[in-house]
């Protein structure tokens, strides 16, 4: 009898996920990132990393990647745009959506993917984001701040949407719903989940999908996020959902100084301090949706 010899294509590992990751200027943080998926317990010959570099000053040389990670390029401004050119390129059935500055668990792509594979096709699936300081022994009233108001993915899904910073769904379901909206640099991870569950799709939160993110250490890097987000709000969207984000820019935070009183594992000075923050990033929110409103463009960081 004679040997048959498999085909290149029969004896290639399938690809079960296509991990997706815009980088802007991040590319000193992209190491970690690698390292982590290195070392996801599902191996390295069952997913693909698609590394889109945004326009960054200085990008690494494509062969000193990884077997397992791809370098592409979009030209078009915008993490959104980014990760549709990423959308475009995937091979595998399910998408992985995370940020360079991110660092996922061993099991991140074994979890989620199991997760999945308990819920049908429409499923979205949202991670947890741990959000970690420097030195947990002592953060900085601006990492303290990150830690409690930053990427609470749980409030998230209760409100219908998920960050894209640990966020799976399947490839058609993605390319189905036309990918993000490009002309967004910010909100654009809210707006492609609405229009998912707006098409019948469903939003479901596993907390053991866990990604690490790093806390914003100083002031301008928290005083950016919110002008990107102003941005993504007052420039996007229908004009009645225009409208209300710029009224609520102007009311004071309440709810939020209430929640942070409220959060737990603070002392009574450090939920003061917190409160403080966030006072001092309303002040930025008001003069940012004054310069919008006045015909400024959005920012982009």
């Amino acid at each position: 009898m004679t040997a048959v010899t498999p085909s290149p294509a029969a004896i290639e590992p399938v690809l079960r996920c296509s991990v997706i990751v815009p980088v802007f200027e991040h590319w000193d943080r992209v190491p970690a990132l690698l390292s982590c998926l290195a070392a996801q317990t599902i191996g390295t010959e069952s997913f693909e990393l698609l590394l889109i570099d945004n326009g960054s000053s200085g990008v690494p040389d494509a062969s000193s990647l990884p077997p397992f990670a791809r370098l592409l390029h979009c030209a078009e401004a915008g993490s959104y745009a980014a990760r549709n050119v990423g959308i475009a390129q995937a091979r595998a059935p399910v998408l992985a959506f995370t940020d360079a500055d991110c660092e996922p668990e061993p099991d991140w792509l074994a979890r989620a993917l199991a997760c999945l594979a308990e819920r049908d096709a429409e499923t979205l699936l949202a991670g947890a984001i741990a959000v970690t300081p420097r030195d947990p022994r002592a953060p900085n009233r601006w990492e303290r701040y990150d830690m409690v108001m930053g990427l609470r993915q749980r409030h998230f899904v209760r409100r219908g949407y998920a960050a894209t910073a640990n966020l799976l769904v399947a490839r058609a379901l993605a390319q189905r719903l036309g990918g993000f909206d490009a002309a967004r640099y910010s909100g654009g991870d809210a707006d492609f989940c609405r229009r998912a569950l707006l098409a019948g799709s469903s939003l479901h939160y596993c907390e053991g999908v866990v990604v690490r993110h790093p806390a914003r250490d100083d002031w301008r890097q928290l005083a950016g996020k919110v002008r990107r987000i102003k941005g993504g709000q007052l420039r996007a969207g229908g004009m009645r959902r225009r409208a209300w984000y710029v009224f609520r820019s102007f009311v004071p935070p309440l709810w939020l100084w209430s929640y942070i009183l409220r959060s737990r594992g603070l002392t009574v000075g450090q939920r003061l301090q917190v409160c403080g923050v966030q006072a001092l990033l309303w002040l930025v929110e008001m003069a940012e949706a004054l310069r919008l409103l006045a015909g400024g463009a959005p920012r982009r960081s």
